[in-house]
């Protein structure tokens, strides 16, 4: 494999070739409207496994399937009541579910973890749409980068981190939305929250009424997102900091003094600061720097999945 993978617009042609790249079993970055995935066939072995071995990802961390379609989705996973609701409402989108596996699903048990569930998302981003038709199998892709680090917004994130590793590059922008799906496990009656994200709490309850927010073993994860040092940069992060100390990089929020180096949004948009999020951290997690610190972002809406990437990313390693 080349040790720098071709970064390609996401032409008709482009999205041929990465489809079939990862029908042959190679590693493909393409763009969702969350963050890029580092995707992989997910009914492969072989493949999977070179997505942990790329990521440096503990094996015990479960990977999202990605599907075109509701349609394609159910053929691998028991759909409850609750799922179907929950699919109706947020798919395609930044919601990923997890369910029981069928007796006959062909994803790799690998990509599960071993458990007898997996999670399954339809993305709204055309390109990923485009690319998962044209491939005709489900596709497992955690966010392109490696394990534990800051997770890519564009397509040139990619290609720093893991060009090596890959076939080639699907390039389509910047991501949206800019932190990853919200993960809720529908086996049951009851919605329970695995992990905060582009869906928010308030969205869901709205849907589906009131939503479970289970404790977690960061050791044993039941859904990707769950390790207790996650999208760490390399420099220390300090959280809900007024000002910088000496050698500190300032990431503000909201109307500011104008001190901070970066500011994830100074009208306090909240879909602007996680949208920008992983750019910003990526931007000053640079040499000359002591820590990166980050001022307060509100525990509402997007500001869940925020703090949850942000308490990940300061997180003892």
């Amino acid at each position: 494999m080349s040790t720098s993978a071709p970064i390609l617009p996401a032409t008709d042609d482009a999205i041929a070739q990465a489809a079939a790249h990862l029908r042959a079993g190679r590693l493909v970055a393409f763009p969702t409207e969350t963050v890029y995935g580092l995707g992989g066939d997910a009914t492969d072995d072989h493949a999977v496994a070179a997505i942990f071995a790329a990521k440096g990802r503990p094996s015990f961390n479960p990977l999202i399937s990605h599907l075109p379609d509701l349609d394609a989705a159910r053929k691998l996973a028991i759909f409850t009541p609750l799922a179907e609701r929950l699919a109706a409402a947020f798919w395609p989108g930044p919601l990923t579910l997890v369910l029981r596996r069928t007796p006959d699903c062909p994803v790799s048990h690998l990509a599960c973890a071993g458990l007898d569930t997996i999670a399954l998302r339809v993305p709204a981003h055309p390109v990923a749409t485009r690319l998962l038709r044209a491939t005709g199998r489900p596709v497992v892709a955690p966010s392109a980068n490696l394990s534990g680090k800051v997770s890519p917004t564009q397509a040139q994130h990619v290609r720093d981190l893991l060009g090596d590793r890959l076939a080639l590059v699907l390039d389509g922008g910047a991501c949206a939305i800019g932190v990853e799906s919200s993960v809720v496990d529908a086996t049951g009656d009851r919605p329970v929250l695995l992990r905060p994200g582009g869906v928010t709490l308030e969205a869901l309850e709205q849907a589906v009424g009131p939503v479970t927010l289970p404790e977690h073993d960061p050791d044993a994860p039941t859904s990707p997102g769950q390790l207790a040092s996650h999208y760490a940069p390399a420099l220390p992060v300090r959280l809900n900091a007024t000002e910088a100390a000496a050698g500190e990089a300032l990431l503000g929020f909201g109307p500011t003094d104008g001190s901070e180096m970066l500011n994830l949004s100074p009208d306090g948009d909240l879909q602007e600061a996680a949208a920008n999020l992983f750019a910003m951290l990526r931007a000053l997690d640079r040499p000359g720097l002591s820590g990166i610190a980050i001022m307060p972002i509100p525990e509402t809406g997007l500001g869940r999945a925020i703090n949850d990437r942000l308490r990940r990313a300061a997180a003892p390693r």
